[in-house]
C-alpha cells in the first residue's frame, strides 16, 4: 500500500512539474483588511498584471471566461456592507471572437474590495476564496487564480472599533438547512422560486410507481467484460505470450507420471493469478475509499492525472521506454518459489509472472483501474480485475489439460510488438476522454467536439498507416508483407477515421457518443435532430411548467456521464421521443458535476453531518440525493407542478419503446390528476 501511495504521489508530482514549466506568474497580488472607520473594514485585493496579460472583470456574460469572484464560506462577527466591486481600476471592454461577446478586463493593475461591518471583533472569522483568471494577449494562454481567505480576529486592524447595536447572527452569515424540512433552500440559493415544497423528499412516492432501468448492474457487467477483454489483449503481448508454453511445460515435466497433478497445479496457478489481481483491485478501493472513488469521475485533478497516465502508457507501448518494476522484487519471488513447495510455491510462481509481465500488463491494468475507479462504484476495481485475471489465467489451465494445443500456438515474433503499438494508439485515444471530462465540468472550452474528433481521426488514420507497415516505431521488425489480419485491421481503422469526418459538420456519430464531447460544444453544426433542455435550473423550469400547464421531466446528468451521452444520442434522437420531450414536457437538465460557483455557499445537514454546497453541481447532486434518494446518472423522473412524481423513474436503458412508455405513463397520470382536480 505504501508503494502504491508513493507511486501515485510521484505521478502527481510529475504532472505538476510538467505543468509548472508553463507557469509564468503573470499576476501578483496582496490581500488585506483595511480599517475604514465606523466599525467597518475593507477586504482589499490588489493585483499587478504583467504587460500583454489581462485579468477579467467581475461581470461576465453567461458562457464567457472565468470572472473575478469572491466566495465567502464562513463569516462570523461581521456582516457584508455593499457588494464586491472593483475600484480605482480602468475597465476595458472589447469583443471576443472566441466567446462571441463583449468582455470587460483589466490591464496592468486591478483592485477589488468588499466592505464588512464588524459587530464582534473577538469572534471575527472570514473564510472563503477569491478566484479570477489572467490570459495572455500573445498566445491566448490562460492561468486560473485561486486565493484562499482565512482571516481571524488577530488579523483585524488594531485601530478597528466594532459597530454597536448590531447582533452577530445575521442573514449575511453562511445559512444552514435541515434536510428534514429544506426550509428556505431556494432563497439561500438565490433562485426565483419560493415554494420549498419543490425540495421536499418524494422517495417513497417514486418507489410506489416503480423504477425502470438499473445502471449499476449493467455498468459492473461492462466493467467485468472490459477487464476480460483487457486480459485477452495482455495475453498477446511479448511479456505474457512466451510464458504460456514455458509455464505449462514446467508443470507437465514436473508431473510426468501424474497428468492429473499437472492439471491441478496449472489450475492452482491460474487461481493464484486471479487472487493476485483481485487483491490489487481491492487495494485500490482500500487506499482511496468509496467516497473518493465517487469523486474521481468528475474531479478535474484526477481526470487530468488519468489523462497524463494514459499518455505515458501510450508512449511506453510505442517503445520510448519500458515500465519495469525493481528486479529485486522478481528475484525474491523466484527465491520464494524455489524454497517452498506445494500450493505456496505455485502461488509465488504466479506472483513472479505478475511482476515479470508488468511492462506489458501495467498500462492495461492501469487503464482498467482508471475506468473502474471513474465509475464511482466501490466494487468496480475488484470486478474489473477479476475479469482481467480470469482471461489471463484460462490459457494456463486449458493448455495443461490439452497439451497438444501447445504445438499449434503461433510462435513469438515481431507481431507481439505490433500488438503493443496498437494498444498504444488505443490508450492515446482513450486519454482524450478523461481530458474532455475535466474540460466540460469546468467549462474551459479547450477540447470541443470538433477538436476531439480531429484528434481521433488523426490517431486512427495513423494506426491504419502503421498496420500497413508505412510507419515504423522502435522495436518493430521489418515487415516483408502485410498479413491478412493486419490488412483487415487497417481497413477497419481507416474506415473508422472516415466515419468520424462528417462529425466535424455535426453528424451525431452515435457509436462514439459515449466518448466524444456533446454536440452543443461544437461551433458549427448542420445537424438539427438533437434534443436540448429548455432549462438548466430546477426552480426556473418548474415555474415555467406551471405557467404553461405542462408536466416536467428532470434529467439528472453529468459532463463525465458516459451513459448519459448514449441515451441522448440513441434514445432522445428518436422522432417519437424527441416529439414528446419538446412538445409535451418541460425538459430540465441538471448537471451534477457542474463546477461553476454558487452565488453563496449553502450548508445542509446530511446523514448527521454538515455538507457545504459550493458549486451548481453540488446543489443538483444534493437535490437528487435528498429528494429522490439516488445518486447515479442518468436518472430521469417525471413531476407535476408541485414537485410530485407522476410516474416511475428511469435510468440507463436504450430501449426506445420502453422510454416512450415511460413518457406516456407520465402524461396519462398528469392529465388524469388534472381532471380529478377540476
Amino acid at each position: 500500500m505504501l508503494f502504491m501511495k508513493k507511486t501515485l504521489l510521484y505521478l502527481i508530482l510529475s504532472v505538476l512539474s510538467i505543468t509548472g514549466i508553463y507557469a509564468q506568474d503573470p499576476a501578483t497580488w496582496t490581500v488585506k483588511l483595511v480599517d475604514k472607520g465606523n466599525g467597518e473594514v475593507e477586504l482589499t485585493a490588489n493585483f499587478k498584471i504583467d504587460p500583454t496579460w489581462h485579468l477579467y472583470d467581475i461581470h461576465i456574460p453567461e458562457g464567457g471566461p472565468m470572472p473575478t469572484s469572491l466566495t465567502i464560506d464562513n463569516l462570523k462577527g461581521a456582516t457584508k456592507a455593499g457588494e464586491f466591486k472593483a475600484v480605482n481600476s480602468k475597465l476595458k471592454k472589447s469583443y471576443d471572437e472566441i466567446f462571441q461577446m463583449e468582455i470587460g478586463y483589466y490591464e496592468t493593475q486591478a483592485t477589488f474590495i468588499q466592505r464588512l461591518k464588524v459587530t464582534d471583533k473577538a469572534a471575527f472569522i472570514l473564510e472563503g476564496d477569491l478566484r479570477s483568471q489572467v490570459c495572455s494577449e500573445v498566445d491566448g494562454q490562460c492561468i486560473p487564480i485561486k486565493i484562499d481567505l482565512n482571516f481571524k480576529s488577530k488579523d483585524l486592524p488594531a485601530t478597528l472599533v466594532p459597530a454597536s447595536g448590531i447582533s452577530t447572527g445575521t442573514a449575511d452569515e453562511t445559512p444552514s438547512v435541515d434536510t428534514a424540512t429544506s426550509d428556505s433552500l431556494n432563497q439561500m440559493a438565490a433562485t426565483p422560486a419560493s415554494n420549498s415544497d419543490l425540495w421536499m423528499p418524494v422517495i417513497e412516492e417514486v418507489r410506489a410507481y416503480g423504477a425502470a432501468g438499473d445502471t449499476s448492474d449493467q455498468s459492473l457487467f461492462w466493467i467485468f467484460l472490459g477487464g476480460f477483454g483487457g486480459g485477452l489483449l495482455a495475453l498477446l503481448t511479448p511479456c505474457v505470450w512466451p510464458m504460456i508454453p514455458m509455464t505449462v511445460s514446467f508443470f507437465l515435466k514436473r508431473n510426468k507420471k501424474n497428468k492429473g497433478k499437472a492439471i491441478k497445479d496449472a489450475m492452482t496457478y491460474g487461481l493464484g493469478i486471479i487472487i493476485i489481481y483481485v487483491a490489487l483491485g481491492l487495494l485500490i478501493t482500500a487506499i482511496f475509499g468509496a467516497s473518493a472513488l465517487n469523486d474521481l469521475a468528475t474531479s478535474a485533478i484526477f481526470n487530468l492525472i488519468f489523462f497524463a497516465l494514459l499518455v505515458v502508457f501510450a508512449i511506453s507501448f510505442f517503445g520510448a521506454f519500458e515500465l519495469v518494476l525493481p528486479s529485486s522484487w522478481t528475484n525474491k519471488m523466484d527465491q520464494k518459489a524455489d524454497s517452498t513447495t506445494g500450493i505456496i510455491s505455485i502461488f509465488f510462481m504466479a506472483f513472479t509472472l505478475a511482476l515479470v509481465s508488468f511492462s506489458c500488463t501495467g498500462p492495461i491494468i492501469g487503464t482498467l483501474l482508471v475506468q473502474a475507479a471513474g465509475s464511482g462504484s466501490i466494487v468496480a476495481p475488484a470486478i474489473g480485475m477479476s475479469g482481467f485475471a480470469l482471461a489471463l489465467a484460462i490459457p494456463f489451465s486449458l493448455f495443461a489439460i490439452f497439451p497438444s494445443w501447445l504445438e499449434s500456438m503461433p510462435k513469438s515474433g515481431g507481431w507481439l510488438n505490433s500488438v503493443k503499438v496498437v494498444l498504444g494508439f488505443l490508450e492515446l485515444a482513450l486519454a482524450l476522454k478523461f481530458f474532455s471530462v475535466a474540460d466540460l465540468a469546468y467549462g474551459w472550452g479547450i477540447l470541443d467536439r470538433e477538436v476531439f474528433l480531429v484528434l481521433w481521426i488523426a490517431i486512427f488514420a495513423l494506426l491504419g498507416v502503421y498496420l500497413l507497415g508505412k510507419l515504423k516505431l522502435p522495436h518493430d521488425s521489418d515487415l516483408k508483407h502485410v498479413s491478412v489480419p493486419r490488412l483487415f485491421l487497417a481497413i477497419i481503422s481507416f474506415a473508422f477515421a472516415i466515419y468520424m469526418i462528417p462529425g466535424l459538420w455535426g453528424a451525431p456519430l452515435k457509436s462514439i457518443s459515449a466518448f466524444s464531447p456533446p454536440l452543443f460544444t461544437q461551433d458549427f453544426s448542420l445537424y438539427k435532430g438533437e434534443v436540448h433542455a429548455i432549462f438548466d435550473d430546477y426552480e426556473t423550469g418548474m415555474e415555467y411548467a406551471r405557467k404553461n400547464n405542462k408536466p416536467v421531466m428532470i434529467d439528472f446528468s453529468g459532463y463525465g456521464c458516459v451513459n448519459c451521452r448514449k441515451m441522448e444520442a440513441s434514445v432522445w434522437t428518436n422522432a417519437r421521443v424527441k416529439d414528446l420531450l419538446e412538445k409535451d414536457y418541460v425538459l430540465i437538465t441538471l448537471m451534477v458535476d457542474d463546477k461553476k460557483k454558487l452565488p453563496e455557499v449553502i450548508e445542509v445537514e446530511e446523514n448527521g453531518k454538515t455538507t457545504k454546497l459550493k458549486t451548481i453541481g453540488d446543489k443538483w447532486s444534493y437535490l437528487q440525493r435528498h429528494k429522490f434518494g439516488t445518486n447515479s446518472q442518468p436518472y430521469y423522473v417525471l413531476l407535476d407542478h408541485a414537485g410530485k412524481p407522476i410516474g416511475p423513474s428511469y435510468a440507463y436503458d436504450e430501449d426506445v419503446n420502453k422510454y416512450i412508455d415511460f413518457l406516456n405513463k407520465g402524461l396519462t397520470n398528469f392529465k388524469k390528476a388534472k381532471e380529478e382536480t377540476k
